[in-house]
């Protein structure tokens, strides 16, 4: 496990949205998605704050796309995993996993 890359349950879903949206993930996109798999809002703000936290610890990369005249003639910021941020994914669900194991209700039990 990444020592220090422990992120919160909001940071892994923009993680995994990142991940789900491809080369469509911008902020609002990230909103809109996350507040349709969790069924309910998702503020842009929120968002981008957990955005930066993620860029600032490089388990994402952002890149401006072109200015567009729908937006004011500003541009989209776009983001990317790095293989950082792939890893840091991939270790928490094994840690996650086994933290489940234990727990009654994953092994057919009620809880």
């Amino acid at each position: 496990m990444l020592k220090h890359e422990f992120f919160s349950e909001f940071d892994l879903m923009v993680l995994l949205t990142i991940h789900r949206l491809k080369d469509d993930a911008y902020g609002v996109s990230l909103a809109r998605a996350m507040g349709v798999l969790a069924g309910r809002s998702v503020s842009v703000g929120s968002v981008y704050a957990a955005l930066e936290k993620l860029e600032a610890k490089e388990l994402v990369t952002s890149r401006l796309g072109e200015a567009s005249p729908e937006r004011g003639g500003r541009a989209k910021r776009y983001f990317n995993l790095t293989g950082k941020g792939i890893r840091a994914i991939v270790e928490m669900r094994a840690l996650l996993n086994e933290l489940w194991s234990d727990f009654p209700a994953a092994q057919g039990e009620s809880a």
